[in-house]
């Protein structure tokens, strides 16, 4: 046994001869291993089931069920399979080494063994098996890690809304008071607003983990995203200003003049919450003074939502541009904008893609099924 191991190993020896049962013995009786010892095939299948060694060492030349068969029969069985099979046999030929490592073997040692051989390579099978359960052992412990952190993230989720509900309420509370001055009053307000908005970071947040783990119940209803990208542009309109970039809506293919209803199936809070880091991503990334267009059309019961801008997608992201915290170049950037877009995309039984060229610029398409498409949503 290696002494840096403090697990006595079991060893299973099968040889119809006792002269070679008692060669190996010897070869490892410095090693410290715990023994076992068949005289046939049917007694090596029932020390398996009694003792359950981590090794058997096999000869295939017996009588009434060769070693060949014994390991037929371990590889079969679900308990079994996993014991390491050292064939140990007077068979040399190439077909027979062949057949062995076919039927499972890992190793394959002809005779006469000479026992520094056989002790090296018992001792590196044993070492592989101990890192195999110390490798199982680790994905457990990471396992069990992460539910431990989700868990933790879940309930941190859940407790920060708890001091958020009374500031949102004492707020509104002031403000039924009739002696407040203009300023004051405007000051609540703005302490109400910040509740509200981080109580619905929250939420979006709480969502986003739900859609993460696929249990997030779609409540899908006709929404108009026609106004839900006018309400973005209108709330996004100092950034771009800022930019000097011009923004327009298509639909059709056509300026639209007036409102032009474009309802699709969803919710329209997730609607609302992807388009908005669409178009912040839209207007971060493209250059000065140019040009940003959403394009709304119809591709039969699929709703196609177009973000087009003149950037271009750094290289070194795009292949995992949706990915979970890609992030290029933004100092205050958290990598989950796009890739909340497509959790929210797809939980909407819907799809999200991207394309990027210094010829076209960036287009991130959107689509999502339109009202009229119920049964997308069963």
């Amino acid at each position: 046994m290696d002494k840096t191991d403090n697990r006595e190993w079991r060893i299973l020896v099968t040889d119809d001869e006792p002269a070679n049962l008692q060669m190996l013995m010897q070869i490892f009786q410095q090693d410290q291993y715990s023994m076992a010892f068949a005289t046939s095939g049917a007694d090596a299948l029932e020390a398996v089931e009694k003792i359950r060694p981590d090794l058997i060492l096999l000869d295939i030349m017996m009588p009434e069920m060769d070693g060949h068969e014994v390991c037929r029969r371990l590889k079969e069985n679900e308990k079994t399979r996993e014991i390491p099979v050292i064939f140990v046999t007077a068979m040399n030929e190439m077909e027979d080494e062949t057949k062995g490592f076919e039927l499972g073997a890992v190793d394959y040692i002809t005779k006469p063994v000479r026992g520094p051989i056989v002790r090296a390579r018992v001792k590196n099978h044993l070492e592989l098996i101990r890192m195999r359960e110390e490798l199982k052992k680790q994905n457990r412990e990471l396992v069990e890690a992460a539910q431990l952190r989700e868990d933790v993230e879940r309930i941190t989720r859940h407790d920060l809304k708890n001091p958020i509900s009374p500031i949102i309420g004492f707020a509104e509370l002031l403000l039924t008071e009739g002696n407040l001055s203009e300023e004051y009053r405007g000051w609540v307000n703005s302490i109400k607003e910040a509740g509200y908005s981080a109580l619905d970071m929250i939420n979006r947040s709480l969502d986003l983990f739900k859609m993460e783990h696929g249990v997030y119940k779609v409540r899908p209803e006709p929404t108009d995203i026609f106004q839900v990208v006018r309400k973005i542009l209108s709330e996004t309109q100092e950034l771009a200003f800022q930019k000097e970039l011009s923004v327009s809506i298509l639909v059709n293919g056509e300026m639209p003049d007036g409102d032009v209803p474009f309802p699709v199936r969803g919710e329209e809070l997730l609607c609302y919450s992807m388009l908005t880091n669409l178009m912040h991503n839209a207007i971060e990334a493209s250059p000065n003074g140019k040009q940003i267009t959403v394009s709304l059309n119809r591709d039969g019961e699929a709703g196609i939502i177009r973000l087009h801008n003149e950037g271009v997608v750094p290289e070194e992201i795009r292949d995992r541009f949706f990915g979970k915290y890609a992030t290029c170049g933004k100092e205050r950037g958290t990598g989950l904008g796009t890739y909340s877009a497509k959790l929210i995309a797809e939980t909407q039984k819907g799809e999200i893609a991207m394309t990027t060229s210094e010829a076209d610029g960036t287009t991130i398409t959107v689509r999502l099924p339109m009202s009229d498409s119920d049964k997308n949503f069963s």
